[in-house]
């Protein structure tokens, strides 16, 4: 039986400019897509957040890039918290898998120490 489950990732972007918010998600999108054994069909939506530093590109387009034409995507801001890790985009990805799957986060780059108590941002 399959239920839906939510994934969560984030990864570090070097500069503001398009290249690097598309560089950073591509990887992040990859990471994940690999070690949840996702293909688009299962995904159902992305919701990306970039932090206030970062504007020059939608993290969207990296996403359609690598074949999630069809998923609903959603690009939004980070809450501006102070002393907030800077340069981030972060996403919540929603998709079915078989009951008992065990979900792998994704935290890259500077993002690990988002979350470093999980064995995935390693």
């Amino acid at each position: 039986m399959q239920r839906l489950f939510a994934l969560r990732g984030a990864n570090s972007v070097e500069r503001n400019d398009a290249e690097s918010i598309l560089t950073a998600t591509d990887v992040l999108m990859r990471e994940l897509i690999s070690r949840n054994q996702l293909t688009p069909e299962v995904i159902v939506s992305c919701i990306f957040t970039l932090t206030a530093d970062l504007d020059a590109e939608f993290p969207a387009v990296a996403a359609r890039a690598l074949g999630l034409s069809r998923v609903p995507l959603l690009c939004s801001r980070e809450i501006p918290v102070p002393g907030s890790l800077p340069r981030v985009v972060r996403v919540l990805a929603h998709y079915y898998a078989e009951e008992g799957h065990d979900p792998q986060h994704v935290y890259l780059g500077a993002a690990r120490a988002l979350r470093a108590d999980l064995d995935s941002a390693q």
